[in-house]
C-alpha cells in the first residue's frame, strides 16, 4: 500500500482525567511547545472520571495559539448532530481554524443509554452516523440557499438556519474498524482514525483496501481520505523492546514504514508522560519529517491503488475546459481546490471582491509556490496571488484563472529580540502578527485592520496606526524571500539583488511572489487609543481643522478620519481615530485633547491598551462583501479648496465613505529614492468608496478632487486605468520599474496588480506589454 501523500500531522492522544484537570491542559500546552501539530482527547461523557471533552477542547484552544485540537473521537449518540455542527464550527472560528473533528458511532451503548441516549444496534449506529455527517456538513454550508432540512431514520431537522461556516475546511475523521464503518469512511469521511492496538480483522492493508474501494465506488479519489493512527503503547528506551518501544531512531524507522507502506500520515501517541511527548516532538518529529520528505522526493509521480477519478463526478463536471487539471504537479495534488470542491466557497472570493477562479492552489511552502507558478504559466492562465484575502484593490482573486493562495504560509518568528528582527510569512494576518510580537514588547506599523494579510500590504506600503511615529510598514523591511517569474527562489536585501529589493518595496506584486519578509520591529507596548465622533455638517471647516491639528501634533500621534454621509435627515458624521504611540498618560492626554475642539462631539472614548488589541483580527468571511469601488490619492495638506471639494463629495449622494489617513512624521525621514514608494512629502492619504451602481457618479466627483492630489496608494485603488501608474510611481520611478520588469518578469506574468509593463532596451515594450484592465 503506497503513501497517500498527505503532510505529516503529529500529536498526542491525551486522557482528560477529571481528578487532575490541569494536567490534561498542561500536556496540550507541552504538545505545542514540543513542536507537535495537534492535541486530541478521548471523549467518554458517561465516564465520571473524565472531563467533558468538548468543554476541554474550548479551554485548550484558548490556552494555545498554534496547535490543532480534536476529540478522539467524539461520541455522537450523546451529542445531537445539528448542535454539534454549530458547536464545532464555532470552536473552529474562535480558534482561527484549529479544530479538527474525530467522530465515532458511539462505543459502550449501555453507558450511552444510561445517560439518556438511544440504545442502538451496531448497524443502527452506523446509519445514524451516516445521517449525522450530512447534517453537520449541512450546518457548516451556509452558502446553500434556504434552511437545512433533513428527514431520516434517526434524525429529523424540520427547518434550521445554517451556519456559522467554519474558519477552515474541517476534516471529519471516523474511528472505524469493521467493514461497514470502513466503507462509510471511504464514501463520506475525510479521514480514518483507528487505534493501532485495536486493528485486528480486517488488518491495516485490508482496511485501507476497503476504504479505497468504497471511495472509488463513490467517485472519490482514495487520496481524499487521510489515514491517521492512534498508538497507545509507546515508550523510549536505550534498546528495542517492541514496536515504538526503543530509541528515537527506531521510532523514526518504524513510523516511516507506516507512512510509506501503510499510507498513514498522522500519528497520535497515547502516552501522558511529558518526557515521551517532548522526545516525540523534539527528536522524532523533525527526523521523521526529513525522512518522509527525502523518500517522497525520490519517488516518481504515481497514483493510489485502483486508479479512478481524483474527484467525484460532480466536481469533474464543474472543471473549466481552459485548464488541464490532471497536469497539476503531484506535490500540489492535495493542496488544490476546484470549483466543485466543498472548500471552494471559502477560497474563491476576497473579503472585498467576488471571484470564480478555475483553480485555487493553497501553498504551504516556497517550493509549492514555485510549482504552482510553473503550472499556471504552463497553462497560460491568469494568475492572482492572495495572502490574507482582504483585497480592496481586487487583484487577489479572478474569474477563470488560477489563485495562488498563501494563507497557509502564516508563520511569525522573532529572530533576534535585541535588534527587533522578525520573520513573517505572507499569509499571516496583521492581527496575528501584532499578537505574536506583543510578548516581546515589539510591534510593526501595519494598517488599521487585523484581518488584512501581510503579503499585499508589505509590498505596497502600509499606512497604519503607528505611521507618524514609526513610518510605513515597508520602511521596516530589511530582507525578503521571493519566487520570481522564472521559478527561482531568491533572498533579496541591500546586498543581494538590491534593485529587486528596491522594487518590491512599493511595487512588489509586479515582480514575484514574496514568500517571507524580514522586518525590524519597533519597541511598542501600550498605546493610547481614542475615538471621537463629531457632527461634521460643516465638513470643510472640520477637515481643515483636523488636518491642521494632525500636522501640529507630536509624532506619537497618528490619526485616521472617516466621513459618512447624512442618513435619514441626520448630519454628516466624522469618526476620528487617534493613536498615541506611547504609554505616557499625561503626554497622551495633552496630545489628544485638542481634537475635541474640531466640531460638536457626539461621542468619545479613550483608553490605554496593548497595541495588539487595536488591530485584533475579526475573523471575517470572504464573500466579496467589502468596498467594491474605491479611489485613492495622496495630498500634501488639507487645504481649504481641497476640503470644500471633499464636502461637496460627501454631500453628493455618490460616496459611501471617505477616509483620510495621516502620514508625515517618520514617513518623511526616508529618502524618496530609497525604494519604489517615493511619496515622502505628502501628509495625508485619502480614499473614497462607493457601490458599483454609483461608481460613475463617484468618478465624476473624484475628478474634481484630482487637481489637489499628489500621488496614489495602490492598495486602495480599484481603477485599472494604466494612467494611474504615474500617480503611484512618478518619474523617474516608473521608468526604472519598467526596466527592472523587463529584467525580472519580461513576459509580464505578474500583471494583475496594476501591471507595470516591461520596457526593453530601445523602448520596445515587448509582447507582454499590454495592460489588461480586467480582474481575471
Amino acid at each position: 500500500m503506497p503513501d497517500y501523500g498527505h503532510e505529516l500531522l503529529l500529536g498526542t492522544f491525551i486522557t482528560p482525567t477529571a481528578h487532575d484537570p490541569a494536567r490534561a491542559v498542561a500536556l496540550a500546552e507541552l504538545t505545542e511547545d514540543a513542536g507537535l501539530d495537534i492535541a486530541t482527547f478521548q471523549d467518554h461523557p458517561y465516564n465520571a472520571d473524565y472531563l467533558d471533552t468538548y468543554t476541554l477542547l474550548t479551554w485548550v484552544a484558548a490556552r494555545t495559539r498554534r496547535i490543532r485540537v480534536s476529540a478522539n473521537v467524539m461520541n455522537l449518540p450523546l451529542r445531537p448532530p445539528a448542535v454539534l455542527g454549530r458547536a464545532t464550527a464555532t470552536l473552529d472560528v474562535l480558534s482561527e481554524g484549529r479544530f479538527e473533528f474525530g467522530l465515532g458511532a458511539g462505543a459502550f451503548p449501555g453507558a450511552v443509554h444510561g445517560m439518556g441516549g438511544p440504545r442502538l444496534t451496531p448497524g443502527q449506529s452506523i446509519e445514524a452516523l451516516d445521517e449525522a455527517i450530512d447534517i453537520i456538513r449541512g450546518v457548516w454550508d451556509d452558502g446553500e440557499p434556504g434552511p437545512l432540512r433533513h428527514k431520516g431514520t434517526h434524525y429529523s431537522i424540520p427547518s434550521m438556519r445554517r451556519g456559522p461556516r467554519p474558519a477552515h475546511d474541517i476534516g471529519i475523521w471516523l474511528g472505524a474498524y469493521k467493514p461497514r464503518m470502513l466503507r462509510l469512511t471511504g464514501r463520506k469521511a475525510d479521514g480514518w482514525l483507528p487505534s493501532l492496538e485495536y486493528i485486528e480483522t480486517p488488518g491495516m492493508a485490508e482496511s485501507n483496501q476497503i476504504i479505497d474501494e468504497a471511495a472509488l465506488a463513490a467517485g472519490r479519489h482514495p487520496r481524499e481520505i487521510r489515514r491517521l493512527l492512534n498508538i497507545l503503547h509507546v515508550g523510549f528506551s536505550p534498546v528495542s523492546r517492541g514496536l515504538l518501544q526503543g530509541p528515537p531512531e527506531q521510532w523514526v524507522d518504524e513510523l516511516l514504514t507506516l507512512v510509506l507502506d501503510q499510507g498513514f500520515s498522522a500519528f497520535l501517541i497515547g502516552q501522558d508522560d511529558p518526557e515521551v511527548i517532548r522526545t516525540f516532538g523534539e527528536e522524532v518529529a523533525p527526523a521523521l519529517r526529513e525522512e518522509v520528505a527525502r523518500e517522497r522526493a525520490k519517488a516518481g509521480p504515481g497514483d493510489v491503488p485502483g486508479g479512478g477519478p481524483k474527484r467525484p463526478a460532480a466536481v469533474l463536471a464543474r472543471r473549466h475546459d481552459t485548464l488541464d487539471y490532471d497536469a497539476v504537479p503531484e506535490s500540489l495534488a492535495a493542496k488544490v481546490v476546484e470549483p466543485g470542491d466543498r472548500a471552494y466557497e471559502e477560497v474563491r472570493h476576497s473579503y472585498s471582491h467576488t471571484g470564480s477562479p478555475a483553480l485555487v492552489i493553497r501553498c504551504e511552502t516556497a517550493d509549492d509556490v514555485a510549482a504552482a507558478l510553473a503550472y499556471a504559466r504552463g497553462q497560460n492562465a491568469g494568475i492572482s496571488v492572495r495572502s490574507g484575502g482582504h483585497g480592496i484593490s481586487g487583484r487577489s482573486t479572478n474569474d477563470g484563472g488560477i489563485v495562488i493562495d498563501l494563507s497557509k504560509m502564516n508563520a511569525v518568528e522573532v529572530i533576534d529580540r535585541d535588534t527587533g528582527r522578525v520573520r513573517v510569512e505572507p499569509g499571516a494576518r496583521w492581527g496575528h502578527v501584532a499578537r505574536a510580537l506583543a510578548p516581546y514588547g515589539l510591534a510593526l506599523s501595519s494598517g488599521d485592520y487585523g484581518d488584512v494579510g501581510v503579503g499585499g500590504l508589505a509590498t505596497a506600503g502600509g499606512i497604519g496606526y503607528l505611521v507618524r511615529q514609526h513610518g510605513l510598514t515597508i520602511d521596516h523591511l530589511v530582507a525578503a524571500e521571493i519566487v520570481v517569474a522564472d521559478g527561482r527562489r531568491l533572498r533579496v536585501d541591500g546586498g543581494h539583488h538590491p534593485d529587486l529589493f528596491w522594487a518590491i518595496r512599493g511595487a512588489g506584486g509586479n515582480f514575484g511572489v514574496v514568500t517571507a519578509f524580514e522586518f525590524e520591529a519597533d519597541e511598542v507596548g501600550d498605546v493610547a487609543y481614542a475615538t471621537i465622533v463629531v457632527d461634521a455638517t460643516d465638513t470643510a471647516d472640520f477637515l481643515v481643522e483636523w488636518g491642521r491639528l494632525v500636522e501640529a501634533a507630536p509624532r506619537e500621534i497618528s490619526s485616521f478620519l472617516s466621513l459618512f454621509p447624512a442618513r435619514g435627515g441626520g448630519s454628516v458624521t466624522g469618526q476620528i481615530t487617534l493613536v498615541y504611540a506611547g504609554d505616557d498618560v499625561e503626554a497622551a492626554q495633552n496630545a489628544l485633547t485638542p481634537f475635541l475642539g474640531v466640531g460638536p462631539v457626539l461621542d468619545q472614548q479613550a483608553q490605554l491598551v496593548p497595541y495588539h488589541l487595536i488591530v485584533a483580527p475579526a475573523g471575517n468571511r470572504h464573500r466579496g462583501q467589502g468596498l467594491a469601488d474605491t479611489r485613492s490619492g495622496l495630498i500634501g495638506h488639507v487645504t481649504r479648496l481641497a476640503a470644500e471639494v471633499a464636502e461637496q463629495m460627501i454631500k453628493s449622494g455618490a460616496i459611501t465613505v471617505m477616509q483620510f489617513r495621516s502620514m508625515g512624521g517618520a514617513v518623511h525621514d526616508v529618502p524618496a529614492d530609497a525604494m519604489a514608494w517615493s511619496h515622502r512629502t505628502q501628509e495625508f492619504s485619502v480614499l473614497a468608496a462607493s457601490v458599483p451602481a454609483l461608481a460613475a457618479r463617484m468618478d465624476a466627483q473624484w475628478a474634481r478632487l484630482r487637481p489637489y492630489l499628489d500621488g496614489m496608494y495602490l492598495s486602495f485603488e480599484t481603477d485599472t486605468d494604466p494612467a494611474r501608474l504615474l500617480d503611484a510611481f512618478p518619474e523617474p520611478v516608473l521608468t526604472r520599474l519598467r526596466s527592472l520588469k523587463a529584467e525580472w518578469d519580461p513576459d509580464n506574468v505578474f500583471n494583475r496588480n496594476f501591471a507595470i509593463t516591461p520596457e526593453f532596451e530601445g523602448g520596445d515594450d515587448g509582447a507582454g506589454a499590454e495592460v489588461q484592465p480586467s480582474r481575471m
